[in-house]
């Protein structure tokens, strides 16, 4: 039986697909044929052949044909690598079919991931497609922007700020120029009487209407909801001082990002308002020396400065100025639902442009905690090593009935700046020898037995459940 098929001697790629077809791991198939899990591994990779006495044993146990168990000598890959190879982007690559089979037969493990590469490039091709269907039948692009940016200025704001480092050196400058050391809320009412002749006034929500800020040039009125903690009174005097005075700098930079959309340009707009509130408040050589000093102690700097919690997160992810630059961060705000409200990115986290983040990150978690921090070592799927420090914060409230809108925010930095951190011990901190391995989203996160997987990762093949039911949501062609 074996003479008549040389070719099928090494028939690692069959061996491996009949196992998947049957939904065994390594280890079943060696326990059912009575040989070692390293031996079934050693005769899928075509280590070893396959013998005369193992073929019978293979009909046996699983009740197939001989015939049809000896079969294609890696025909299947083959098949598919020819398939893959039409592609319009391999036409000017000339590779002889015999080259295809050889590659198939002798190297099923690069075939596998070959395919596995070319799967995740084909369905998110499809998925770009999807995202641009609406603006193709809105009759075409932008120059030098894709098609889907201008349905989505939020997007568009996050690579602005991100491109930049969430830095913007002119409008640290002019908020110095205009207060040399933090002012608080007395000091900027003063600033607006004088300099605007602008009277602040304090009024009930039914009052507002909806509003927490209005001004109101008629009547030479500013008028704040009068329910604002200190620090959210403190942040709307700052704006509305930015927005007065710091307005040639605001607009260069609106400028400088050549925005596809209105909606992105207003969204952009009211970033860098907030940006240049924030250096009012926590001026940047001040509030740098401040974050080296308390060693990124995020409590006791709000405190110093009468900012909240959140305030004093966004303002230290702002610290990159050219040659002045402090530790890097990233920040990321989230709902219970998950939904993904700021995004700053200055630490080179890779987050996921769709979907949901992973499950496992703390971020998530501490609603069961709220107000406590929590920290907590990274470690992503290429060994990437993060260090972040999440809390819940709240909008909103300040009265009985009001609304109170509960969020996470969570800010971190890689691993080698940890040091420098309050929150770690000697550069280690709790459970830094072991960090918790976390995906950027479970559709391109590869760790095969998470237990709180949501969906397959793009490119993988699942087992199907005929015969075993994985421990974890889905087990996986290759073990």
């Amino acid at each position: 039986m074996v003479t008549s098929s040389a070719r099928s001697v090494f028939m690692g790629p069959r061996l491996r697909r009949l196992r998947r077809d049957l939904g065994l791991t390594q280890a079943d198939m060696a326990a059912d044929l009575e040989i070692s899990a390293p031996y079934v591994a050693l005769l899928e990779r075509n280590q070893r052949p396959v013998t005369a006495d193992m073929l019978l044993r293979l009909a046996r146990t699983y009740k197939i044909d001989l015939a049809d168990l000896a079969g294609d000598g890696g025909a299947d890959h083959t098949a598919r690598m020819q398939s893959v190879l039409k592609e319009p982007m391999f036409a000017d690559i000339d590779i002889p079919a015999l080259e295809v089979s050889d590659l198939a037969v002798s190297y099923p493990g690069m075939t596998e991931a070959f395919l596995r590469l070319y799967t995740a490039y084909r369905e998110e091709q499809l998925a770009l497609a999807e995202r641009r269907a609406p603006d193709l039948v809105g009759g075409g692009s932008h120059p030098g922007q894709e098609n889907f940016d201008a349905n989505d200025p939020v997007a568009e704001v996050r690579r602005f700020l991100a491109a930049r480092r969430n830095n913007f050196a002119n409008l640290d400058d002019a908020a110095e120029r205009l207060v040399h050391e933090p002012a608080g809320p007395a000091g900027f009412i003063e600033r607006l009487r004088e300099r605007h002749k602008l009277q602040v006034r304090y009024l009930p929500p039914n009052v507002m209407l909806g509003s927490v800020r209005r001004l109101d040039l008629h009547r030479r009125q500013l008028l704040l909801e009068d329910s604002l903690d200190t620090a959210g009174l403190n942040f709307q005097l700052a704006k509305q001082l930015a927005y007065l005075e710091l307005e040639g700098e605001i607009g260069a930079a609106v400028e400088d990002g050549k925005f596809t959309s209105k909606s992105a340009e207003l969204l952009a707009r009211r970033a860098l308002a907030a940006y240049a509130a924030a250096a009012l408040i926590m001026p940047y050589s001040v509030f740098a020396k401040a974050v080296e000093t308390r060693r990124y102690d995020l409590e006791a700097l709000a405190r110093q400065f009468g900012t909240s919690f959140e305030q004093t997160a966004h303002r230290v992810t702002t610290l990159q100025r050219p040659g002045l630059e402090k530790v890097p961060f990233f920040l990321i705000r989230v709902d219970p639902a998950g939904n993904i409200s700021k995004l700053l990115d200055g630490a080179g986290f890779p987050f996921a442009k769709h979907g949901g983040a992973c499950p496992l990150w703390s971020v998530h978690d501490i609603f069961k905690t709220p107000r406590q921090i929590v920290t907590q070592w990274l470690e992503l799927p290429d060994g990437q090593r993060f260090f972040s420090i999440a809390r819940t914060v709240t909008a909103g409230g300040g009265a009985f009935g009001a609304i109170r809108v509960e969020r996470a925010i969570a800010i971190g930095c890689a691993a080698e700046h940890a040091s420098q951190l309050i929150y770690t011990r000697d550069g280690q901190g709790p459970n830094a020898d072991e960090p918790t391995p976390i995906g950027v989203a479970c559709r391109v996160c590869h760790r095969p037995r998470c237990a709180a997987r949501s969906a397959p990762p793009i490119g993988r093949e699942i087992l199907p459940d005929d015969f075993r039911t994985s421990s974890v949501p889905f087990g996986f062609s290759a073990d």
